[in-house]
């Protein structure tokens, strides 16, 4: 299926193991039937689309923060920017792990948004365009990525968000991760394979690690296609891993954040520029 699930508008710690990039794209598809369903170009923060994430996982040092307080959000000329930010002292941290355990004063603040239960979509293809300025400094980890819509993380505001990742109906899909750990201009494209248990997740099993120049303007795309997904990028496969669209039959949301994964200063605010994202879909 590729019709969306909800549509109320218009209807990780990534483990940095030794890795190939890939080789050249392959062509894009010469058939272009592809209808949009949901389109923002964030001409403004529309919140019936997006609305802010507070949590604490993978350990990161940040803090998320709402209504992009500290110039953590902003829309600049048609521009998405989320940024990590250096406050100088810390603060205390209203963001809870998934046990329940506060996080730790920080001097640092972030933004995240989330389309949970605003634009959620079943299949199809979901894209964004973006860039990444100043790419591969210590610590970086801004993400552009999708989860199942029955996850159960905040905030929950439907009887059905009980799901633990990665079981189906709290899925994930990585379409542009990029962990600077592996230094300036890649990220990583990937499905998380589920491993049958609440927590059991296989980061690097389906995974494609794809060098490109973050710091210019690309798209970043992930599509189901038949049987299998496939990763684009501008529009060319990049990577397909074949059969895994059975796996992550549920609706889908999209996440868009950046975070800090790993204590230390920051020699200047960090930031992610989304330019527009859409879904679309197949009849």
């Amino acid at each position: 299926m590729t019709r969306p699930a909800k549509n109320f508008h218009m209807t990780l710690l990534l483990i940095m193991g030794s890795f190939v990039f890939s080789g050249p794209l392959l062509a894009a598809d010469a058939v272009n039937d592809w209808q949009v369903d949901f389109f923002d170009d964030f001409e403004a923060f529309d919140h019936q689309n997006w609305q802010d994430q507070l949590l604490w996982v993978n350990g990161e040092d940040q803090c998320y923060v709402r209504d992009g307080q500290y110039g953590t959000r902003e829309i600049r000329d048609g521009i998405l920017v989320l940024r990590v930010i250096d406050l100088g002292t810390p603060r205390p941290c209203f963001n809870w792990d998934k046990r329940g355990n506060q996080h730790y004063p920080t001097p640092y603040v972030a933004g995240r948004i989330a389309s949970k239960n605003r634009q959620e979509f079943v299949g199809g293809r979901w894209t964004a365009r973006l860039r990444i300025k100043d790419s591969g400094q210590p610590g970086m980890f801004p993400a552009w990525w999708l989860l199942g819509a029955q996850n159960n993380e905040p905030p929950v505001e439907e009887p059905n968000e009980n799901v633990c990742w990665p079981m189906t109906g709290s899925g994930e899909i990585d379409i542009f991760e990029h962990h600077s750990d592996g230094g300036p201009d890649h990220y990583a494209a990937r499905i998380i394979t589920n491993l049958g248990e609440c927590g059991g997740g296989d980061w690097q099993a389906n995974m494609l690690v794809q060098a490109t120049k973050l710091g210019e303007w690309h798209e970043y795309a992930v599509e189901w296609s038949d049987t299998d997904i496939i990763f684009r990028l501008d529009d060319r496969e990049i990577y397909r891993i074949k059969g895994a669209a059975q796996q992550l039959p549920e609706p889908f949301f999209a996440i868009l954040n950046f975070a800090k994964i790993k204590p230390g200063p920051m020699q200047q605010p960090w930031s992610m520029e989304i330019d527009w994202v859409k879904h679309e879909y197949r009849d």
